[in-house]
């Protein structure tokens, strides 16, 4: 049978998985439950398998039949702080967390395709690592798993690096989309924390108002960047939490603002990490104020390396058809601390629409949303497309001809 047909006939046990880890979501470095549904799914399979010692990680090698390289394969597995709205008779059971971004589904795709491969071991050109993490939510799990050796689990230099993720709209159902060079943003924080001296509303002059101050940090930071940077190397700016003072009438000590700030080239993710702070300590000088800053750099860049997307999306057409593979004509704007694992290793991030069969991707609810909805159908379809980019890759010699240049989607 096709890898396909074989995949189906694991439906019924990746949607069980799939639901059980939706229904009792983890968040963070430490996934316990998630780990011990993950090694329940793998017990039998003929995998060397290592656990984290600082979070709750999963590292599996499967050892093929026949000499070869070593491909490694990515699925993360923590959930998010977000309280389920979805209406689906499976939805989270803890209140406030919620597997909003698919990882649910990453995780029981992975757990497929490992056994997928371990029917083919035999007629496998190398090796295969499993690499299921904790913390993508913004925790560095990606970071501290190759910290703790993961790109060296198999024991010799890995030739490639692929990971898949599902989205709840915008992509129809099926569907496989990437694109070579960057594909997903930089991802930084700013924290600022404006320090004045409170007083009585009524007498400002007394006070040193940080308001206003923070305020104008806001609007001088959005006037900033679309004056500073290139609009075709953009980046985004958003204020996502703002707070200060008790009443209306007091004057507070300290004002406080949060931003998520994004780029899409490294020259542009260093600017804005230098720009920035210096933006802030400004303004509060100006206003005769002090100012706390903390800008943390969370993830580079995601950059796909062009001969391995050429190849994933070759051996996507070959799996699903010409009309299910689209290439992007632009990056994404979120962002992947799998860009860390393909800054060591040449691989590419894929994208797997997941929105429920007969939505309007357009209108449906997307990643992150409390109303997000991925539709657990694409299980069997990821799975075979993890097993068949393992499989290829261990057998084939880059370079290859590129069959990107000429095939855009929207």
């Amino acid at each position: 049978m096709s890898v396909l047909a074989d995949a189906e006939e694991l439906r019924a046990d990746l949607v069980a998985l799939r639901r059980e880890l939706h229904r009792e979501p983890e968040l963070g470095l430490q996934l316990p439950r998630t780990q011990e549904k993950v090694l329940a799914a793998l017990d039998g399979l003929p995998l060397e398998i290592e656990l984290g010692k600082n979070l709750s990680s999963v590292t599996a090698v499967l050892r093929g039949g026949r000499p070869g390289g070593a491909v490694l394969l990515r699925g993360d597995m923590d959930a998010l702080p977000v309280q389920e709205d979805s209406g689906v008779d499976y939805a989270s059971r803890v209140a406030g967390r919620m597997h909003a971004c698919g990882h649910d589904l990453h995780t029981a795709g992975l757990v497929g395709a490992a056994r997928l491969l371990t029917e083919r071991r035999e007629s496998l050109h190398g090796d295969v690592v499993f690499m299921f993490q904790p913390g993508e939510e913004g925790h560095n799990g990606a970071g501290m798993m190759i910290d703790e050796g993961v790109l060296e689990a198999a024991g010799k230099p890995l030739d490639a690096a692929f990971a898949i993720h599902v989205s709840a709209n915008r992509v129809p159902q099926g569907l496989v989309v990437s694109r070579p060079g960057t594909v997903m943003t930089a991802a930084d924080v700013l924290r600022v924390t404006v320090r004045g001296r409170g007083g009585h509303g009524s007498s400002p002059h007394s006070a040193l108002d940080p308001v206003p101050a923070a305020c104008e940090m806001v609007t001088a930071m959005h006037s900033w960047t679309t004056r500073t940077f290139d609009i075709f190397d953009p980046v985004v700016v958003s204020v996502g939490s703002f707070h200060a003072g008790t009443q209306h009438n007091v004057i507070p000590e300290t004002a406080t603002f949060e931003a998520t700030v994004r780029s899409y080239s490294d020259e542009n993710h260093n600017r804005l990490a230098e720009g920035l702070p210096r933006l802030v300590h400004s303004i509060a000088a100006a206003h005769g104020l002090d100012a706390d800053v903390d800008y943390q750099v969370l993830y580079p860049v995601t950059v796909n390396d062009p001969q391995e997307t050429g190849f994933a999306l070759e051996t996507a057409r070959d799996l699903v058809g010409d009309d299910q593979v689209w290439v992007s004509p632009q990056p994404a704007s979120g962002s992947e601390d799998f860009s860390l694992v393909l800054q060591q290793v040449p691989g590419a991030m894929l994208l797997l629409g997941a929105a429920p069969q007969g939505c309007d991707p357009a209108a449906a609810p997307m990643n992150h949303s409390p109303q997000a909805v991925f539709d657990d159908a694409v299980l069997p379809r990821q799975a075979a497309l993890l097993t068949e980019l393992a499989t290829a890759r261990l057998s084939r010699t880059l370079p290859i001809a590129d069959p990107v240049s000429t095939r855009e989607g929207t």
